[in-house]
């Protein structure tokens, strides 16, 4: 994934940015970066690799040394960047958040223009650059992002630092939001709607599908109307959303305790405690246990002190071993107990049939698991969060090929979409047997529907019922 913010104030504002980006270090963990504008020195940029160092240590420099009265800062999975642009526009610096799944045949197209883009590790084209080759295939911004909002296949929101404003654009279907923030003397952009409240920023106003704004310090203007379609991705507030936030009027904390509610109320089970996975289970599972009347506790610990960002080791074993090494136990809460634990999501079952194994060495009786979500059956086609993986890594996808003894069609897995159906019971079945659960449980989809309140065809569901827009 990724996040962004930006800030116009009539006084610096670098301070705004530098803490508003940091407040956005949940959504990325690769790349981070700021860029400014001052009507007396221009433009500043900095870019910085936070794979195990977080956001904050790697630009205190930048912090103290960056002036100007506009800005944009980032957090990114992939892309370096904002990255700064010199062309018929001027010069301005650009951020995005999205995936582009036609890049090839746009790179073509612009390549064909006699231009060039610089090529990142892998040969891949940096999706930023290519946004703003498409901008600047127009004659002002306005119609340079609605075109590439039309032609880009998947979603793409942006914001644009330029010597008169800040430009926001949400992309075209409002996959990802657009938070407006405002105070005296100035506006800011967000993707996380918390990020700008403890900068003394108050609600100004949320961006609709495709819509687009300009900011300065003394005005929000909105250049482009929002669409009437939506499909926001209903996983922001399963896993991405910081619980503090909130996507067209509904909080993820919140919205997250309803979703374990409903998974209490279709469930039997008996057991002694429940508990979520931290950090991204722990509100399912007070909801659950609001719900059941089940006691609500925290048989293991995740270590954070000195892992503020994840140690990448070299080698699968030992990453492994460190995924281990900060789960620390307190038996008391485990021996001799039967545990219901909740997760956002099985992915690969991996970690989960680990955690598993680890409380059962620790003494525990039973361990039975309710996912907040339901099997994912797709890889996301329009945010990245699940770029980097095929969807033959979907433990999903590998247990309906087993049972189906071939690969399967989309007719097929569809199939297993269904919760009522009998081909949905063996997959969740063999997933259990195959991870070591006591039982499994899955979230369904039309709970998580309910749990949101937004009309089902708002949200995007592709993942789990492969249904596109």
């Amino acid at each position: 994934m990724g996040g962004f913010f930006g800030a116009a104030t009539k006084d610096d504002c670098v301070f705004d940015v530098f803490f508003g980006t940091d407040y956005h270090s949940h959504l990325g963990t690769r790349r981070a970066g700021m860029a400014v504008y001052s009507e007396e020195t221009g433009f500043d940029k900095a870019i910085h690799n936070i794979e195990n160092t977080p956001f904050r240590t790697k630009f205190t420099s930048e912090s103290a040394s960056m002036q100007g009265t506009m800005g944009i800062g980032c957090i990114s999975d992939y892309e370096a960047q904002p990255i700064l642009v010199r062309s018929h526009h001027g010069s301005f610096a650009i951020t995005t958040v999205g995936r582009i799944n036609n890049s090839e045949s746009l790179v073509r197209e612009i390549l064909a223009d006699n231009t060039h883009f610089f090529e990142m590790q892998g040969g891949e084209i940096n999706q930023t650059e290519l946004v703003a080759a498409l901008i600047n295939r127009k004659e002002n911004f306005i119609d340079g992002i609605r075109y590439a909002q039309e032609v880009i296949d998947g979603s793409i929101s942006m914001l644009i630092l330029t010597p008169k404003a800040i430009y926001a654009a949400r992309d075209r279907l409002g996959r990802t939001p657009i938070s407006i923030g405002r105070k005296k003397g100035g506006f800011c952009a967000a993707f996380e709607s918390f990020a700008y409240l403890n900068l003394g920023y108050r609600e100004h106003m949320h961006l609709g599908p495709g819509e687009i704004v300009a900011l300065t310090a003394d005005s929000c203007t909105s250049l482009v109307a929002p669409g009437k379609k939506m499909k926001i991705c209903a996983f922001l507030w399963i896993y991405y959303g910081y619980p503090s936030s909130t996507y067209e009027g509904v909080n993820v904390e919140t919205m997250r305790y309803r979703c374990g509610q409903l998974l209490a109320k279709r469930d039997d089970v008996d057991t002694d405690l429940v508990a979520g996975i931290p950090d991204s289970g722990l509100a399912h599972a007070i909801g659950y246990a609001q719900a059941s009347g089940k006691p609500y506790a925290r048989p293991f610990i995740k270590y954070t002190p000195t892992w503020a960002r994840s140690f990448t080791p070299p080698n699968q074993k030992k990453r492994k071993m460190i995924a281990k090494m900060k789960l620390l136990p307190i038996r008391e809460l485990i021996e001799n107990k039967k545990l219901l634990l909740i997760d956002d999501s099985i992915v690969r079952g991996t970690q989960l049939r680990e955690t598993t194994e680890f409380l059962y060495e620790s003494g525990a009786k039973e361990v039975h698991i309710r996912p907040g979500c339901p099997p994912l059956l797709f890889g996301c086609k329009y945010l990245n969060f699940s770029r980097s993986s095929s969807e033959n890594e979907l433990i999903t996808r590998r247990v309906i090929a087993r049972l189906e003894g071939k690969e399967p069609d989309r007719e097929t897995i569809m199939e297993y979409a269904d919760p009522d159906g009998e081909k949905y019971k063996k997959m969740v079945d063999e997933i259990c047997r195959e991870l070591g659960f006591t039982s499994l449980r899955f979230h369904r989809l039309d709970d998580v529907i309910e749990a949101s309140g937004l009309p089902a065809d708002c949200v995007c569901t592709y993942c789990w019922n492969g249904h596109e827009d």
